[in-house]
């Protein structure tokens, strides 16, 4: 599992033995992890907001599902040198990934296309952030988007940790699949990288919290909780019959 999913360290590996009914605590598998001289990933240093003189914060914070979106460009090359450019999609709240289709070139009737889509399956959100860049602000899509009523957010040039969900998910993308592939072809990288979504968004475990702040102990921790529900839910489902002296009983 380790070789599986390298950039993971123990507390998410550990989630993932929770989810598949493993009953092991989260300290053995610390000690097994180090006596093994796996790599613990380092941790990224925290980051500062920004505040206003009144307290309030500029970035808009997410608050239920649908209710900011963040979209940003993510590119890479196949093995030949080419490139090929993906539209990163996702919730900030339930920080669940809705699209990221592949293409040699996306412009912004390709993120027309993929907004419309989207909308029709999990209807339009409140808002949606995104950078200054040319297919964003195109007059096409944010008049489109006015006609829906979506509201736009851009951040500021130059400041991607004002677009922090996505940045934060981009870089999972970059750092889990497309620093670990090797894409010989587009259609290889469109599929790999769809497969990695829906793996990011089943059975990957997610450190989120509602105050917008990781805690991963805690996260893991309803994790195992869970699984042991379903577990023990299960096991009472299929609780055998036993014969008692009066007849069948369950």
């Amino acid at each position: 599992m380790a070789s599986e999913y390298g950039r993971y360290g123990y507390r998410r590996i550990w989630a993932l033995l929770a989810m598949q009914g493993w009953q092991i605590g989260v300290g053995r598998v610390e000690r097994i992890w180090r006596r093994e001289g796996l790599k613990v990933p380092q941790k990224q240093p925290k980051r500062g907001r920004l505040w206003l003189n009144d307290g309030s914060c500029i970035r808009l914070r997410p608050c239920w599902p649908n209710h900011v979106w963040s979209y940003d460009f993510v590119q890479d090359r196949t093995h030949d040198g080419k490139k090929f450019r993906m539209l990163t999609v996702i919730d900030e709240f339930t920080r669940r990934c809705l699209a990221i289709p592949v293409a040699r070139s996306l412009k912004s009737d390709d993120v027309l296309a993929c907004l419309t889509e989207l909308f029709t399956i999990h209807g339009p959100p409140d808002h949606i952030r995104s950078d200054n860049g040319s297919e964003f602000t195109a007059n096409a899509v944010r008049d489109w988007l006015a006609r829906v009523d979506v509201k736009t957010l851009f951040i500021t040039p130059g400041s991607p940790w004002e677009n922090g969900y996505n940045e934060s998910f981009n870089g999972k993308l970059r750092d889990e699949l497309l620093n670990m592939e090797i894409f010989y072809t587009l259609e290889e990288a469109k599929v790999l990288v769809e497969q990695w979504r829906h793996h990011y968004n089943g059975s990957a475990p997610t450190v989120r919290s509602t105050t917008g702040r990781q805690h991963q102990k805690l996260s893991c921790l309803d994790l195992s909780r869970r699984s042991t529900l379903r577990s023990d839910h299960r096991n009472r489902a299929i609780k055998p019959a036993k014969l008692s002296h009066n007849g069948w009983t369950t």
